[in-house]
């Protein structure tokens, strides 16, 4: 071995496999603009040779990412599991599976919109092949380190979802997501802490206010001056800054966490907002993700106004 080459095994080997039209080309391509090594569709017999192939020495830390699935030549699910358990029994070998999982009805209608076929359901209907390739897949879905459900994602979802649990978040640290909703348009699947911000007065019944955003400097002003604010947001952030040190030592490889509103547009964005930076103040690198800032306001999803006061004349 040359003195700039070491063997492939030191960098981390990660195997994206589940069940086809379940997304593996979209986290594929993610990673890939993550700066991971990407291989597709390799057949199984190829994986030890793959594993085993020298790398430059300023490479050898570049992870790699395999797909593998029910197309590949000499897929067999029952034999990988064994040549992962061995892979990690050898221990120099840091691998780690991604499974992604999705509905049987929402693969058919994906069959059905791409008009491809399934590629094990031969000349059956897709419903045929999906649950063929689903009791097929059961082995790797038990022992994956990683699931990842996609039946409601659409394709930017799933690339965020990537981008959060497999972007770079620094030695032991967790990728961090923060990110704003509104309950009206639906919870976010894969928080791991959700807060509630509807206890706060809502900046949407004010007519100056209702088309602005969180991050508009009147609309936080508002906000702000609800009595209840500044001590339960200061509760949250210091709640969320004890649980992140034991997150990490739990080996949490990713914490996601929501604030919600009705609307999604005013006080659950300033709240994240405002949070990230006090992580940031902390040394944590948090991402923000605003789900709902760019839906339009509308009444009907926040409910009732609230009643006007009687100093006001009538007005709110």
């Amino acid at each position: 071995m040359t003195e700039d080459s070491r063997p492939a095994a030191e960098s981390r080997l990660f195997l994206v496999t589940g069940l086809s039209g379940a997304g593996k080309s979209t986290v594929l391509k993610v990673l890939e603009d993550l700066g991971w090594e990407v291989v597709d569709n390799l057949p199984l017999a190829l994986l030890e040779a793959l594993i085993d192939a020298p790398v430059k020495r300023d490479e050898a830390n570049r992870p790699v990412a395999v797909g593998i699935d029910s197309r590949s030549r000499g897929f067999r699910p029952a034999l990988l599991v064994k040549r992962i358990k061995e892979l990690r029994a050898h221990g120099a070998h840091d691998v780690e599976t991604l499974f992604l999982d999705c509905a049987g009805a929402e693969l058919e209608r994906r069959f059905s919109e791409t008009r491809r076929r399934h590629p094990i359901a031969e000349d059956r209907p897709a419903a045929d092949g999906i649950a063929r390739e689903r009791e097929m897949m059961e082995p790797l879905r038990r022992w994956a380190e990683h699931v990842v459900d996609t039946t409601n994602y659409s394709s930017n979802d799933l690339q965020q979802e990537i981008r959060q649990r497999f972007g770079d978040a620094g030695e032991g640290e967790p990728v961090l997501n923060i990110l704003s909703f509104g309950f009206a348009r639906g919870l976010p699947r894969n928080a791991d802490l959700v807060f509630d911000m509807r206890y706060l007065r809502n900046p949407h019944w004010d007519p100056k206010l209702k088309p602005g955003t969180g991050l508009d400097p009147d609309v936080a002003a508002y906000v702000i001056a609800d009595p209840a604010y500044e001590d339960s947001v200061a509760q949250i952030e210091r709640l969320i800054l004890t649980l992140l040190p034991r997150y990490r030592a739990e080996g949490k490889s990713y914490v996601t966490i929501a604030f919600g509103c009705t609307g999604g547009r005013h006080r659950s964005v300033h709240v994240a907002d405002r949070v990230a930076r006090t992580l940031r103040a902390a040394g944590h690198k948090p991402a923000v993700t605003h789900r709902n800032l760019d839906s339009s306001p509308q009444d009907g999803l926040e409910g009732k106004p609230p009643p006007a006061s009687p100093a006001s004349g009538g007005k709110t």
